[in-house]
């Protein structure tokens, strides 16, 4: 796969929760013209554990064909079924997706293992010449490939190249470079490490798959691109002008209820849809089990905007343009944070 950055899109639906195919072809559109290496769609971004297979299948077939030939796009196809799994990547394969995004097989509780050769070898070995990319997130899987597991993978399935990290863990990314090698590539999948993660002699990660370039794809493109090219000022001028929104994938509040504190912790992608809806851009709501932001946690959103917007306000000068918006208004006019929160004991 190609060094860069790579947007984990976001599956936009309309208000009544259908699969809004408009507002996809937006914002497959803003990604291109701000210049994005790649695409990813159906991953945890896009809602893949909440799309009916039909929705998930369409949403490859939409992208796949809007985006050849323009930039490099990636499916999300993993699943916590080997066969599903298999039957998902051969729908995407015949698309002609550049890759295939496989996250370790959640809830079973495989072993790493188990997941290598009952998982990722499956599918590598089915689809030979179609690049496979583990993506390894224990926090939200309950399973771990280990570097070990993914060295093995890689000298068995040479279409395995690559990994989308996101352990959180450094040390893990340091074996996964001294076990895979000098050319295995590492991509980040922690939109606030993906600076310290590529500068990291130890693990000299190649780009990102990121969440908030769903919003700002431009910037973190030249942030890969700046690091990459051993421009390590630039780099540093637009990770401290990034750091605010990257810091707001997830969003941790403390809420008062009648029976004591609650930890109240906002994760990806209600976050990230949240902003996408203040701001004006196509996204509706999540899906559910995922609901809305607190009080709490869409009053830091609107505030870290606010400032971003008064700061730097070029960041959001491409959403203005393509989308017709007046961020001012859509930050400031409390009209528009109309039912994207509700109290946590409600």
């Amino acid at each position: 796969m190609e060094n860069g950055c790579f947007t984990a899109l976001i599956t936009p639906f309309t208000d009544t929760g259908e699969l809004n195919q408009n507002g996809l072809n937006q914002l497959i559109e803003f990604q291109i013209q701000n210049h994005i290496t790649g695409i990813l769609v159906t991953g945890t971004t896009g809602e893949s554990p909440t799309l009916k297979w039909e929705e998930h299948n369409l949403v490859i077939d939409l992208a796949a064909k809007q985006v050849k030939g323009r930039c490099r796009i990636i499916a999300g196809t993993g699943s916590n079924n080997t066969d599903e799994a298999v039957t998902a990547g051969g729908h995407a394969a015949g698309q002609g997706v550049d890759a295939l995004l496989m996250v370790d097989p959640y809830y079973n509780g495989p072993s790493s293992m188990e997941i290598r050769r009952e998982y990722y070898e499956a599918v590598a070995g089915k689809y030979p010449d179609m690049e496979i990319i583990p993506y390894i997130i224990p926090g939200r899987t309950g399973a771990q490939m280990l570097p070990p597991d993914l060295a093995l993978l890689a000298q068995s399935c040479p279409n395995v190249r690559s990994v989308k990290e996101a352990t959180g863990n450094l040390e893990n990314m340091k074996l996964t470079r001294k076990y895979c090698g000098p050319d295995f590539q590492i991509f980040s999948g922690d939109d606030a490490l993906v600076f310290d993660i590529m500068t990291d002699p130890d693990i000299r990660a190649c780009g990102a798959i990121s969440v908030m370039s769903n919003i700002v794809p431009g910037f973190m493109t030249q942030l890969v691109s700046a690091v990459n090219q051993g421009d390590l000022d630039d780099a540093r001028r637009l990770q401290d002008m990034l750091k605010p929104i990257l810091d707001l994938v997830v969003v941790t509040t403390t809420e008062e209820t009648p029976f004591g504190p609650v930890v109240c912790r906002a994760r990806n992608p209600l976050p990230l849809k949240t902003m996408m809806r203040l701001l004006g851009m196509p996204s509706g709501p999540c899906r559910q089990p995922l609901g809305k932001m607190t009080r709490q946690g869409l009053d830091r959103i609107v505030t870290t905007l606010q400032q971003l917007h008064s700061d730097h306000p070029e960041l959001f000068t491409p959403i203005s343009n393509v989308f017709g918006i007046d961020i001012h208004d859509r930050l400031h006019n409390p009209v528009h944070q109309k039912n994207l929160w509700y109290g946590y004991a409600v």
